[in-house]
């Protein structure tokens, strides 16, 4: 006869195993508490959202009036190159293109924009309110379409800053020279910056103060933000080209 050891301290009639049953009550906490992971992860995500805005409409004057998105350096048009450069920092951002002629050749790289009727002739400040205006994104990083050589790190060194909240805007700048084309900020910015241009305000530096910009430094790429406004600088950038896709 097989003998059925019994455990001490119960009774015979409950000597099978017990098995752990979780209490209901908990599940819905912690669905609620998931609830609430997931939608602060939603929204860290748009926080940090990204879009890049090529500033591609000027008049080229030192280029002899020649839109100088489409000069090429080593075989390629310069704002083919400068959006290679700024594509990969985006997460998958969109990318825009402020650019007042040659709108279908663009419109072929990324969404085109022309400046908007009221703002015509205000120079690249024009091209950022447009850009502004059509981004879906929280922040923008804007930058001229003669940059081919821009730091790979570009966008996430301009917007560290500003996603820990110490400004709405920041410039680069380099060996003591600021850059101010190039820059990231906030889609709030739009109506001051439309306040600034219906009071006659132009100059980008200016704006940028006026809205307590923070200077970035890129000291360590000295060449990434070489001036190519003349027949000269391309000639001269052509050669360092050369030698750039090389290293």
């Amino acid at each position: 006869m097989l003998r059925q050891n019994r455990i001490p301290g119960r009774g015979s009639h409950d000597a099978g195993p017990r098995c752990c049953i979780a209490r209901p009550a908990a599940q819905p906490e912690i669905c609620r508490r998931r609830g609430k992971q997931s939608e602060k992860m939603k929204q860290t995500m748009e926080a940090r959202r990204v879009s890049g805005l090529i500033l591609a409409g000027g008049q080229g004057m030192r280029m002899g009036g020649q839109d100088k998105g489409w000069l090429e350096l080593v075989g390629a048009p310069l704002v083919e190159l400068t959006l290679a450069r700024l594509r990969p920092q985006l997460a998958n951002g969109e990318l825009l293109i402020s650019a007042n002629r040659n709108l279908e050749r663009y419109a072929a790289l990324a969404r085109a924009l022309p400046d908007a009727p009221e703002f015509a002739g205000c120079g690249p400040l024009a091209g950022l309110e447009a850009g502004l205006a059509a981004c879906a994104a929280p922040w923008l990083v804007a930058v001229p379409c003669d940059l081919p050589f821009l730091p790979a790190d570009l966008a996430s060194r301009l917007l560290a800053p500003l996603l820990r909240g110490e400004a709405s805007l920041s410039a680069a700048s380099c060996a003591g020279r600021q850059h101010p084309a190039c820059m990231a900020l906030s889609v709030e910015l739009l109506e001051d910056l439309r306040a600034y241009l219906r009071a006659g305000g132009r100059k980008v530096r200016e704006w940028q103060a006026r809205v307590g910009a923070l200077q970035i430094d890129f000291d360590d790429a000295p060449e990434a933000f070489r001036n190519l406004n003349t027949p000269d600088d391309l000639a001269a950038a052509e050669a360092y080209a050369s030698q750039w896709r090389q290293s």
